[in-house]
């Protein structure tokens, strides 16, 4: 259940972790000057630098922040930290040291390291500013006082596991997950041999070197190692100038025969999906029932609605109607025949490939019951064909019950009309109410239906309350089988951003832990009133509802970040409510890893089981959360931005 993407948390950098690294300066200071040294010379040879195809562009016209301890958290020290890997994890294998052997070989690595990445036409203060050559020097005070393989195979004793899980090529992605999975049980090992937890990041940058320069029998710079263990995106495709020119003769000499087998396929398509559809239509026997003309769709347990339908309880969609935008499209109050209130999700335009959401989002919620779920009633598909009965105009309805109370957002952040707020602050009970009303819906979706269902989307603007301020979670529309979503790197990141757990926004690796990021995020913004994000005006970040928790706990003043407005005259029940905060910061932990299953976090929320202590995480943490939707492109490496 451990990806490789938890190695992106706990190769964390040591310049951050390292005790025997150099304290960061509180103030504006020199980076470290790497001076000559005659004496000693690196055991590794640094030219790789110039032979693994690694993603240059975060290193291009890089400035060193004011702060040492700034800088070295940029996406381009980052990575240069992930591509000096590759020498330490050769270095192990070549000398059995875990790090470098004094400060004068130290320098003397990151004096050719250097020299590398000039030759690349890269700035000639990279190393300077991003490293400290005291930070790879090996010592005792690191991770259960190992030095050397042989200190290695003496403490932890043999790991065939390990070796076997991680020996073959790691371009697969089972065997990825795999070698992760042993990586971290090594890790774990190593932390309670250890016994000091601030030493976890270290032992499992450790875990990682003797992975990729030990057991891998392809070796560090291979392409599995590189992507799977250190976490270094690179491009295979142009590896040299002459693989760049007979890539791209093949792809033209491909492209032709490719043309017409795609031609071939389009018009088969085409011809396959019209007749499905006339076959469906022909399947839906339509109905009369209380003036709705309505099909029964086979073996589901929703209605579907003619457009007529939907037109009149809509009052042909009309202004006054309108609720609000939600995901792929805008919502209508509605009303039944029966005199039932309906929300009537009008979805964009549509063409043939975006039908598979929509049908996407009716196969799962109409299999789902839950009182904590809105019910999805029924739909609507309107297919316009032109007169040569091709489909010019789609479009999608989705019909839920109504919710009179809006969405949990409206309420814990109203507009505001002239100095008078659209409504009224949340109570302490209403909050507890919600927040355990949601997990008990993930509950139900991770562990009450088979296959698992991912939610991918929790927000507070997905969050809505019924007529008795209960909470029930809905939009569905970017919800997958857990079946769906096995093939980690295959699936297609989406979400809000401050929402998307790291793991998921960085890698595409879905699993329930994503959820449980969302909803801690979602609790500390109940208890604190607060937003996510808080952006400038220019669209910077400038407040992470998470990193603002983080740093209030760990100066034991978590309290002050509770919502005054829920605290009345009395105290009684502020230990309970900093609990709630502490299950939100941990659910929302940065490492999937450390975080509670929904189920265990339903538990802490109810006192029913204790609230453990919450692990440490690295001081790069905060960059995560910032991102949501299509990460193509993004830098990662030992440490990712």
């Amino acid at each position: 259940m451990y990806m490789e993407s938890i190695f992106v948390l706990l190769l964390i950098s040591v310049v951050a972790s390292n005790p025997c690294s150099a304290a960061p300066s509180p103030s504006p200071s020199p980076s470290p000057t790497i001076s000559p040294t005659n004496n000693y010379t690196c055991p590794v040879a640094m030219n790789y630098v110039q032979k693994v195809p690694w993603n240059i562009s975060a290193c291009h016209n890089f400035q060193p922040l004011s702060f040492q301890n700034q800088t070295i958290t940029t996406p381009c020290c980052q990575t240069l930290l992930s591509l000096f890997g590759i020498a330490l994890a050769k270095n192990l294998k070549n000398s059995s040291l875990f790090q470098l052997p004094n400060l004068p070989t130290s320098i003397s690595c990151l004096q050719d390291f250097q020299s590398n990445l000039t030759s690349l036409s890269l700035p000639n203060n990279l190393v300077s500013s991003c490293f400290d050559p005291q930070e790879f020097v090996i010592s005792p005070n690191i991770c259960a006082h190992i030095q050397n393989l042989q200190d290695w195979l003496t403490i932890l004793g043999p790991t065939p596991e390990l070796n076997s899980a991680c020996k073959p090529d790691l371009t697969d992605q089972n065997q990825c997950n795999t070698c992760v999975a042993e990586g971290y049980k090594v890790q774990q090992k190593l932390v309670a041999i250890d016994g000091n937890d601030s030493h976890s990041q270290d032992c499992f940058y450790f875990t990682a070197l003797y992975m990729a320069g030990v057991v891998n029998e392809f070796g560090p710079e291979s392409r599995g190692a590189l992507s799977c263990i250190l976490i270094l995106l690179v491009n295979w495709q142009f590896d040299s100038r002459d693989g760049r020119r007979a890539l791209v003769i093949g792809l033209i000499i491909a492209s032709f025969a490719l043309l017409a087998i795609i031609l071939l396929g389009l018009g088969f398509y085409f011809w396959y999906t019209k007749r499905k559809s006339v076959e469906n239509l022909l399947t839906y026997g339509d109905l009369r029932d209380q003036g709705f003309n309505l099909r029964l769709r086979p073996n589901a347990v929703i209605t579907w609605f003619e457009l007529e339908d939907l037109v009149r309880a809509t009052n042909n969609f009309s202004p006054q109607n309108f609720i609000g935008r939600g995901g792929f499209g805008l919502v209508y109050k509605g009303t039944l025949p029966d005199s039932t209130m309906v929300a009537v999700k009008k979805l964009e335009e549509s063409n043939p490939e975006e039908d598979a959401l929509f049908y996407s989002e009716v196969e799962i919620v109409s299999n789902l019951k839950h009182r904590n779920l809105v019910r999805l009633r029924g739909c609507c598909v309107v297919d316009k064909e032109d007169e040569n009965h091709n489909f010019e105009h789609r479009r999608r309805y989705l019909v839920h019950d109504y919710m009179p109370n809006g969405s949990l957002h409206d309420h814990l952040f109203p507009t505001k009309l002239g100095n008078q707020n659209t409504k009224k602050s949340l109570t302490w009970p209403q909050r507890k109410n919600i927040i355990l009303d949601v997990a008990n819906a993930l509950v139900y979706l991770h562990f009450g239906v088979k296959p698992a269902v991912y939610h991918r989307d929790i927000k507070a603007t997905n969050i809505l309350l019924d007529a008795d301020m209960r909470a029930r979670v809905g939009d569905f529309g970017l919800a997958k089988w857990n079946s769906e979503s096995r093939s980690h790197l295959n699936t297609r990141v989406a979400g809000t951003r401050g929402y998307v757990a790291p793991e998921y926004a960085l890698y595409g690796q879905l699993t329930e832990k994503s959820d449980v990021y969302s909803f801690g995020v979602v609790i500390l913004e109940i208890m604190c009133g607060r937003k996510v994000l808080e952006v400038s005006s220019s669209g910077a970040p400038v407040f992470l509802i998470t990193d603002w928790l983080w740093s209030l706990m760990k100066s034991g003043n978590i309290g002050e970040a509770l919502d005054a407005s829920m605290l009345g005259d009395g105290n009684s029940a502020r230990n309970i409510m900093e609990r709630f905060l502490l299950v939100g910061v941990l659910s929302s932990h940065v490492t999937a890893a450390s975080r509670p299953t929904i189920l265990n976090a339903l538990k802490m929320l109810e006192g029913d089981i204790e609230v453990p202590p919450i692990p440490d995480r690295p001081i790069t943490h905060g960059h995560y959360a910032l991102y949501g939707g299509d990460f193509s492109g993004m830098s990662s490496g030992f440490v990712s931005s």
